[in-house]
């Protein structure tokens, strides 16, 4: 059974996920530190990998298998392989103790290390239930490796996961909504609640289905993130406020004419082909702080106005920006209600007038 035990249990207490249930049926502590909450529900599991949707040939690949419940479904779902990934050497051995002498067993490979440090192999689907402090760097490790894989079917933290599916408009639409959608389709598959984990954690957890978009947009990444990163630092703040910041405008102006002096303010080479690992990586690294996504509470930024300007360029510089927000329509609006569709726009308008984020 998936949730069944690697051996008898040594304890009356310890096995059945209670106040005891903090510890593998060998008397090893899980660690919650390292984020191990071992499913325990056989029909949640049943219905994980039931929505993943898997193919005979399918290479999986599962991240945190802890003791192997979920794993010894996958395998019996007739899955070419199983690649499992797991950093704590205890669960390394339970994992090689459970399945030894296994009729599946030649089509699991376990690999012991840390799944942001190591190379991933190729995986056609990833099935996992993941520690959630990783839940941010390893979503997007994931939509930058190469093969692009079919999809990933993954359990979050509820609001990790609410913020990924949401939409404009939404409490919880944030930047990180924005760049993993830009990158993939995103649905919700079910709602979890803590007690189906063993120790529970202290908040619900949601699965997620994450498919990566074939192609991606055409789109510089790097461009992408410095426009949103502006639109989303105050979220419910109009656009033409944001724009008039003194640090905005003058990050704005410095590549401006360092693009003009090199003579690439229209950049050729848009497409799939410019993306690379490094350039979503670079997204892994916005760690949100999620005070100021939902609270909106940091300070005020100064806005110039025409008497803070040095001369006439910088004036000048700030018209050519808030005419190309009025082009667009866009000086009103607020990041927190704009689409996918609306930031490629405007990201193509700040383009074609010369004006670059990266």
């Amino acid at each position: 059974m998936a949730g069944g035990k690697i051996q008898k249990k040594r304890h009356g207490a310890g096995a059945a996920g209670g106040g005891g249930g903090a510890r593998l049926q060998g008397g090893i502590p899980f660690e919650k530190s390292k984020g191990q909450h071992i499913l325990r529900n056989p029909a949640l599991v049943d219905s994980i990998v039931a929505k993943a949707g898997l193919k005979p040939t399918d290479t999986v690949l599962e991240i945190g298998p802890g003791t192997g419940n979920l794993t010894k479904r996958l395998l019996e779902a007739g899955v070419k392989a199983v690649v499992a990934v797991e950093l704590d050497p205890r669960m390394v051995l339970e994992l090689n103790r459970r399945f030894q002498g296994h009729p599946l067993s030649s089509r699991l490979k376990v690999i012991q290390g840390d799944v942001l440090k190591c190379d991933l192999p190729y995986f056609d689907i990833c099935v996992a239930n993941i520690p959630y402090q990783i839940s941010s760097p390893l979503t997007f490790k994931l939509l930058s490796h190469r093969p692009i894989f079919r999809c990933a079917v993954i359990m979050f933290q509820r609001e990790f996961a609410m913020r990924l599916v949401a939409q404009p408009g939404d409490s919880l639409y944030c930047r990180l909504s924005v760049n993993v959608q830009l990158l993939s389709r995103v649905s919700h598959l079910l709602k979890v609640g803590r007690n189906n984990f063993r120790p529970p954690p202290k908040v619900d957890s949601s699965v997620v289905r994450i498919e990566p978009r074939k192609p991606l947009p055409p789109v510089s990444f790097k461009e992408w993130d410095g426009l949103v990163r502006i639109c989303f630092n105050r979220k419910n703040k109009t656009l033409g406020s944001l724009f008039k910041q003194k640090r905005v405008l003058e990050l704005l102006e410095k590549n401006y004419k360092t693009m003009q002096s090199l003579q690439l303010a229209q950049d050729a080479e848009m497409g799939e082909e410019k993306m690379s690992a490094d350039d979503v990586a670079l997204l892994a690294n916005m760690v949100e702080d999620l005070s100021m996504e939902i609270g909106d509470e940091k300070e005020d930024e100064m806005e110039m106005d025409d008497a803070d300007m040095a001369g006439d360029g910088a004036a000048s510089f700030k018209e050519k920006i808030m005419g190309i927000l009025q082009q667009g329509d866009f000086a009103e609006k607020r990041g927190s209600k704009l689409s996918q569709v609306d930031f490629l726009y405007l990201l193509s308008l700040f383009n074609k007038a010369g004006i670059h984020f990266s």
